[in-house]
C-alpha cells in the first residue's frame, strides 16, 4: 500500500493515489454511509468550518454540505446551533463560514487581520460608527435593514452603503457577532452578548494560534503542501506557514503523493499518518450528489491531482460561455467522481428538476449506477420537502 523512500533528505513516505483519495474522503467525512445518529456540532468540528452561501438553487450550500455527511440533517438545525445553543459562530475563512465556538480563542488573529483590512479606508466618522454600535447595544440584534445610509457615488455591482460597510468592519474585527439569521438575513449583536465568556476570556499568543491553525489544517487535510495548509483557513500568510513548518519539522512526516496521472508531489503529513492510512475504511458504495461548495471539491488543484476531476462552478459565467450549466453538482461514487448533474428545485410545486446530466470519460453508466442516482435524488428531494423528481433531459443508463 505504501513504502518509505530514502533520498538525500529525510525519509519520505510514499502514498499511492488510491490511498490518497480514500484518505481525503475519510478526512472529509465522505467515506462512510451518511446515516445513523446525527451529531451536527461534531461534523462541523471534524470539517473545521462550513462555508455559507446565499444561493438556494436546491438548498443552500451549508445545508447541503452538512446533509452530505448525515442525511438526517434538516435545514433549521444549523441556525439552532448558532442562535440558541451558541455552540458555533460565524466569521470569515476563505469566505463567510460557520465555525465551532470552541475555536473562538484561536480566531483572535483573524479578527485582527480582517478588521484592520476592512477598516481601510474609513467610510464614516468615528461618532457615526459609535452611533451604529450604540443602537445595537440599546435595541438588541439588528440587520442592515435597520439602517438607511445611502451609497455615495456610482452604484456599481458590489457597492454597499456606508452602514453596511461599517457593520461588516465591526463584524470582521470581532466587535460584533452574528446573533442569528432570519431567511438568511444576518442580525448583528455585540460579541459579548453572543459569545460565552468562557471562550472570550481565553487568550493565546499569536505563535500558539499559528501553531494550532497549521496543525488543525493538516489534520483535516491528511497531507498537504505549504500552500494547502495556508489556504485551509485563509487565516495565515505564506511566510507564517513556512516559519511554522521550519520549527515544527520534527513533528511533520515528509510524504510523496502519487497523483492520478502517476506523478509524485512532495508534501507533509501529521505524525499519525501511517496509522490513519492503515485503518482507512472502504468508501461507501452509495452515489453522492455533492454541493459545488463542498470542502472536498473546493481546492480545484487538489481535486484534479487526486481524482482527475476538472470542475468549475459556472454561476458567474455568461450562459453562452458555459461548458456545463448554471449550477452543476459533482457526483461521487466510492472513491471516484463519476459524473455531474444540473438540478433546480421548485419548492412551491414540490419539485426537484433534473436539467442535464453527464458521465465522466471512461465511466459506464450502468442500470445499477442509474438506480443509485435515483435513490440519491429521492433523498435530496426529501431534504427540501419535494414530493417528486422530474427529468427535463434524457436519462442515461436506462
Amino acid at each position: 500500500m505504501l513504502k518509505r523512500q530514502q533520498s538525500d533528505g529525510p525519509v519520505a513516505l510514499k502514498i499511492k493515489n488510491r490511498d490518497a483519495r480514500r484518505m481525503w474522503l475519510d478526512r472529509q467525512g465522505l467515506a462512510r454511509t451518511p446515516t445513523g445518529p446525527l451529531d451536527l456540532l461534531q461534523i462541523i468540528t471534524d470539517l473545521g468550518f462550513v462555508q455559507l452561501d446565499t444561493i438556494r438553487n436546491v438548498t443552500r450550500a451549508h445545508h447541503h454540505i452538512l446533509w452530505s455527511r448525515n442525511q438526517n440533517y434538516r435545514e433549521p438545525m444549523l441556525n439552532n446551533l448558532l442562535a440558541n445553543e451558541r455552540t458555533v459562530f460565524e466569521h470569515f475563512t476563505h469566505d463567510a463560514s460557520v465555525l465551532p465556538m470552541e475555536f473562538y480563542p484561536v480566531w483572535q488573529r483573524q479578527f485582527r487581520r480582517l478588521g484592520e483590512r476592512a477598516g481601510k479606508p474609513k467610510v464614516m466618522a468615528e461618532e457615526d460608527i459609535a452611533a451604529i454600535k450604540g443602537r445595537i447595544a440599546e435595541e438588541g440584534p439588528l440587520s442592515t435593514h435597520a439602517f438607511d445610509t445611502k451609497i455615495i457615488g456610482k452604484k456599481e455591482m458590489w457597492a454597499r452603503p456606508p452602514h453596511k460597510r461599517v457593520l461588516d468592519q465591526l463584524w470582521y474585527a470581532g466587535e460584533l457577532a452574528t446573533s442569528h439569521r432570519e431567511k438568511f438575513v444576518k442580525y448583528y449583536d455585540l460579541a459579548e452578548r453572543v459569545v460565552p465568556s468562557a471562550y472570550r476570556d481565553i487568550a493565546h499568543s499569536d505563535a500558539n494560534q499559528i501553531d494550532w491553525l497549521c496543525k488543525a489544517a493538516l489534520d483535516r487535510l491528511g497531507f498537504g503542501t505549504m500552500g494547502e495548509i495556508q489556504r485551509f483557513w485563509a487565516a495565515l500568510d505564506a511566510r507564517e506557514v513556512r516559519a511554522w513548518a521550519d520549527t515544527a519539522s520534527h513533528h511533520l512526516v515528509p510524504v510523496e503523493l502519487e497523483t492520478v496521472g502517476g506523478d509524485w508531489i512532495s508534501m507533509v503529513a501529521p505524525p499519525d499518518i501511517e496509522t490513519l492510512l492503515s485503518s482507512l475504511p472502504a468508501p461507501t458504495s452509495r452515489l453522492r450528489i455533492l454541493s459545488p461548495f463542498d470542502p472536498s471539491v473546493r481546492d480545484r488543484t487538489r481535486l484534479s491531482r487526486l481524482f482527475g476531476f476538472e470542475y468549475r462552478i459556472e454561476i458567474f459565467v455568461p450562459a453562452a460561455k458555459r461548458r456545463w450549466g448554471y449550477y452543476v453538482y459533482p457526483l461521487l461514487e466510492r472513491d471516484r467522481f463519476v459524473g455531474r448533474i444540473e438540478l433546480k428545485a421548485d419548492r412551491k410545486a414540490g419539485l426537484l428538476k433534473v436539467i442535464q446530466i453527464w458521465s465522466e470519460k471512461g465511466i459506464k453508466w450502468t442500470n445499477d449506477r442509474a438506480g443509485k442516482l435515483d435513490a440519491e435524488l429521492a433523498r435530496l428531494a426529501r431534504l427540501i420537502n419535494a414530493d417528486r423528481v422530474e427529468w427535463h433531459c434524457d436519462r442515461i443508463g436506462r
